[in-house]
């Protein structure tokens, strides 16, 4: 899995439990989703169709860093179906653990907001 994005958890993000905010994770994947189907449709029109179920795993807490990978699960004629994961990483050693992950569709859309044909190179 690719790399998208990293984010670091702040005192604003976190909710009444002292652990990151449920959605402010989804953004998160949502932002870093969009991101990289942007990148495979070669278009910055794109919009979020779907996102499959997202178990959290671990908390998160204040100063924790977290990094979202993904990769393409599948391409359809205007869609690109993609996995993503966020993982909370470990600045002393370099480890990662899973916080959750999910499956999520982003669809290429046309100037007047309807779905385009994704055009590869």
């Amino acid at each position: 899995m690719k790399l998208i994005s990293t984010k670091l958890c702040k005192t604003s993000d976190i909710g009444v439990n002292n652990n990151l905010f449920g959605g402010i994770m989804l953004a998160w994947l949502d932002e870093a989703g969009g991101i990289l189907a942007s990148t495979i449709a070669r278009s910055g029109n794109v919009i979020t169709l779907k996102m499959d179920e997202v178990l959290f795993k671990h908390p998160v807490k204040v100063k924790e860093q977290i990094r979202i990978y993904g990769k393409m699960d599948k391409m359809g004629k205007t869609s690109v179906s993609l996995f993503l994961e966020a993982r909370r990483a470990n600045l002393k050693d370099e480890t990662e653990e899973v916080v959750c992950s999910t499956k999520m569709v982003f669809v290429r859309i046309d100037k007047d907001g309807r779905p385009a044909p994704i055009e590869l190179g």
